[in-house]
């Protein structure tokens, strides 16, 4: 079948984000982008599980990372072909020397594979990558298996460039048979170039279900959401380096809220002027259907975040990144893309 047819205390801080700029590096730090040449944001998303289609890649651009617009006419821009012939929780990560991009994806569809039981105890070992030059023209797809031999899923990926080891920790969550499938970690494994990648270990070990890290870096730490899948919540954890040892940071504001998803860190506006960095964190409100959600921070270190209600979407945008681009970048992606469709997306057949 061819488918491609078918806040008082928070007045003075959200007063400053809704004045930025959003600007964008070429190396943006660890997984995260921070703006400075007057570009936006690239979100990378996917719109659920109703379709084959939805279950997809698309694009979402910014100028201030708040007022978003869909390309390529809000049809996807990537599709699979491969695997389970479906995408989810795409990560867009710009190579450490700044030359190339690595989207990576979990290989799954719930819409043509139905049942959460299956996706945890069978699922793919593999993701699915991506890589272009200038974000318009992009490689065939690779289905890469990373996973461990008994994984049963392999869900959420990201990477992070390591300084000390000059490579890039790959990771994500997998549930294993080795205890039944009782619960989910999160696991890693090291690549060069995300083509060939070392064995898996386990990387977050957690007394419960584990899902969808993010890692962000400021001021020479790291810094660790992930998702309590047991408790439905949000944490923040802190440590000087990627392989730890990691401190939970128990005055996030953000610990207690329930039913949010897809963590996502980056920076709104750079610190400049002797200003800190404003620091904005996308929660999937997926317990209630909301889509994300946008928080934001000037002190990432003491981790209180206050809500900003001021941002749109052309459509609900589910477990995505969105990647700073640099003005030229973000041009391109306009004439490419859009607001209305420049190519057609590949088939997904069943």
């Amino acid at each position: 079948m061819n488918l491609s047819s078918q806040c008082r205390r928070w007045a003075g801080l959200c007063g400053l984000v809704a004045t930025w700029v959003a600007t964008a590096s070429a190396q943006p730090e660890a997984g995260n982008a921070a703006g400075t040449n007057g570009g936006g944001y690239l979100f990378v998303t996917f719109k659920g599980e109703r379709t084959p289609l939805s279950e997809q890649i698309y694009f979402g651009l910014s100028q201030d990372g708040r007022h978003w617009e869909a390309l390529h006419g809000g049809e996807p821009v990537l599709t699979s072909e491969l695997g389970e012939h479906g995408v989810r929780d795409p990560y867009l990560l710009r190579a450490h020397d700044g030359n190339k991009f690595y989207l990576l994806a979990t290989d799954l569809s719930t819409h043509l594979h139905p049942g959460w039981t299956r996706a945890t105890h069978a699922g793919s070992h593999s993701l699915m990558i991506w890589e272009s030059t200038d974000l318009v023209h992009w490689a065939a797809p690779r289905l890469v298996p990373v996973a461990a031999a008994d994984a049963g899923c392999t869900w959420a990926p990201e990477a992070v460039y390591d300084e000390a080891a000059q490579d890039y920790l790959v990771f994500w969550a997998s549930t294993t048979a080795a205890d039944a499938f009782a619960k989910q970690r999160i696991w890693a494994a090291r690549t060069k170039d995300f083509r060939t990648f070392g064995a898996p270990f386990i990387y977050i070990e957690k007394p419960g279900n584990v899902i969808d890290a993010d890692i962000v870096r400021e001021g020479g730490k790291y810094y660790r959401f992930a998702k309590d899948e047991t408790f439905k919540a949000i944490t923040l954890e802190s440590s000087d380096q990627l392989m730890g040892p990691w401190q939970e940071m128990t005055q996030f504001s953000l610990a207690k809220m329930v039913g949010y998803e897809g963590p996502e860190g980056f920076i709104l506006e750079p610190a400049a002027g002797g200003k800190p960095a404003v620091w904005g964190l996308w929660l999937d409100h997926y317990s209630q259907g909301d889509g994300y959600k946008l928080f934001v921070t000037h002190d990432l270190a003491g981790g209180q975040f206050a809500p900003l209600g001021d941002f749109r979407f052309p459509f609900r945008f589910r477990h995505g990144f969105p990647l700073a681009i640099t003005a030229a970048e973000y041009q391109r992606l306009q004439a490419a893309y859009g607001p209305k469709p420049a190519r057609e997306a590949p088939a997904v057949p069943r």
